[in-house]
């Protein structure tokens, strides 16, 4: 909740439901992933977090706000993961192929790697990230990392240790990186608005989105002039 360019994002609503309802929907949706843990902050602005997601039913875990690697290590163990798919609670058009497609390539690589992602070169839009990462490697991250700006976003340690850890690029075949449809900003939620507004449900692939935006392009006008944070 504690969103500092856009504070409570996550609770904001789209359509019927606050945004994070639609980004655990959707992720349920996918085949390969056992079990979802919402990974929220000890904070007392979190505590309406706490409360939805008991009304939900939703496995939840509390942690640190800043030590985010802490928070998602100690996730990790009280699930007893194997393997840790990380989804971020900004991205409402997150796809259930596009996780189980990087997934899947993350199981079935060889030599067995410890780190995939689709973002590590970007091939799909901002906001269809997807981080798949073993606990082995999440917990040897956790005993090394000393940089506190690297623990904040969870796996810079494995993604820039490329002589430490195994890493797989998942590229899409077409690129899509201009597109932008994470949440950060008020702007980049009245977007996602307009796409949620404009199927009247939640349950529309990452195609369809491509192919509204291609057919309404001015609606990319209204986050073009947002700026991704990026990490030194």
């Amino acid at each position: 909740m504690g969103s500092e360019r856009l504070p409570g994002k996550i609770l904001r609503p789209l359509l019927d439901q606050p945004m994070l309802a639609w980004i655990i929907r959707r992720v349920a949706k996918s085949r390969l992933i056992d079990e979802i843990v919402l990974a929220t902050t000890t904070d007392q602005r979190d505590d309406v977090v706490d409360d939805l997601a008991r009304e939900r039913g939703w496995a939840l875990f509390r942690g640190s706000e800043n030590d985010v690697l802490d928070r998602y290590y100690q996730a990790a163990r009280q699930a007893n993961a194997d393997h840790v798919i990380r989804v971020t609670g900004d991205c409402p058009l997150i796809d259930p192929t596009v996780l189980d497609h990087v997934i899947a390539a993350y199981y079935s690589a060889a030599p067995r790697v410890d780190y995939a992602s689709n973002a590590l070169v970007r091939s799909y839009p901002h906001g269809l990230d997807v981080e798949v990462f073993s606990f082995a490697a999440l917990e040897r991250a956790w005993h090394e990392d000393q940089s506190n700006a690297w623990r904040e976003h969870v796996t810079p340690y494995l993604y820039r240790h490329p002589e430490l850890f195994r890493l797989l690029d998942v590229v899409n075949p077409t690129n899509y990186a201009h597109y932008r449809v994470t949440v950060d900003t008020p702007q980049d939620f009245e977007l996602i608005r307009h796409v949620y507004e404009h199927f009247g449900h939640g349950d529309f692939a990452w195609q369809d989105v491509i192919s509204l935006l291609e057919a309404h392009p001015e609606w990319l006008h209204i986050n073009r002039d947002v700026q991704q944070k990026t990490l030194e």
